[in-house]
């Protein structure tokens, strides 16, 4: 099938008073697989940056996509008071009955491998496999993972970095253009950046500032505190870790899952930062497709 013939639907979910836009790619077949429903992180940043996922739809697959409440497409009401994960682990519920995923394949990228694992840990019936793509368990490991890594660049960067935070112009361009330095070498290493990834980025807004903080080392907000550590030996789905050699999700945070997940898999992308899916994406896709397929065999 090519990608003119290919189906897509799209339109919009009812969340609460708001609403939500999804896209659903593929599917049609008389009798099609699983479908995968992605979460696109941030939290705050569009489902734009992870579009690449739709190669593995196809007349037998459905990959579905939404941006969720306060980002892209989506309703972006003025109300910090609803940028909670818990609310965010409804949504996904809400999005899977309104598009009737009762078995599905759950893919988290980034912060939403945070919300994948909050969701799961509820214990929610259908979720045939987890992916977590560059996420982690824990933001003070997080936190502490990105400190050191943040260490690693030049002295004169650092200095750029430290003064606006000490003093709080941290919206300022100077920072800004520091922390893009940063996110040159643990983010996208691709130069120039897709343009789908820049779509995304340019999405950050209240939601993130509000859950996350002023960048991906400085977090300061609502999930700064986060840790499931301790909660993920309840993970029972087979589940599949993928990570760059460059990437903010580093092997001790992708080892850290690896290790308390019983049945789980771990794939490290040695040519990519934190968005392997769009750096090495022929590879990727195929660890994806063998997965998915490994998993609906032993159904």
């Amino acid at each position: 099938m090519s990608t003119n013939d290919i189906r897509i639907e799209e339109g919009y979910i009812p969340v609460g008073d708001y609403k939500v836009w999804y896209r659903s790619v593929g599917g049609g077949a008389e009798q099609e697989d699983i479908p995968i429903l992605t979460l696109h992180g941030g939290p705050g940043i569009a489902s734009y940056g992870i579009e690449d996922m739709q190669a593995l739809a196809s007349e037998t697959r459905r990959v579905i996509f939404y941006d969720q409440l306060g980002c892209g497409r989506s309703d972006q009401p003025d109300n910090p008071s609803l940028w909670r994960i818990e609310r965010f682990v409804e949504e996904v519920g809400i999005v899977r009955r309104a598009l009737a995923l009762d078995a599905v394949h759950l893919w988290g990228q980034s912060w939403d491998g945070m919300l994948a694992i909050e969701y799961v840990l509820t214990q929610p019936q259908g979720v045939v496999s987890l992916t977590l793509a560059s996420a982690t368990p824990s933001i003070p490991l997080w936190i502490a993972e990105t400190n050191r890594l943040r260490g690693e660049l030049p002295p004169e960067i650092q200095a750029t970095l430290t003064r606006p935070e000490e003093v709080g112009t941290t919206g300022s361009e100077e920072y800004q253009a520091a922390v893009m330095e940063f996110y040159g070498r643990h983010l996208i290493r691709l130069s120039p950046v897709p343009e789908h990834v820049m779509k995304s980025l340019e999405c950050i807004g209240q939601v993130y500032l509000t859950m996350n903080g002023p960048s991906e080392f400085n977090i300061t907000s609502v999930i700064k505190e986060w840790d499931r550590i301790d909660r993920l030996h309840e993970i029972q789905v087979p589940t599949l870790l993928t990570s760059g050699r460059y990437d903010e999700s580093t092997p001790l945070i992708n080892e850290t899952m690896h290790n308390a997940i019983a049945h789980s898999a771990w794939v490290l992308f040695e040519h990519s930062a934190h968005l392997s899916q769009a750096e090495e994406k022929e590879r990727y896709m195929q660890t994806m497709s063998v997965f998915l397929k490994h998993v609906e065999a032993k159904r």
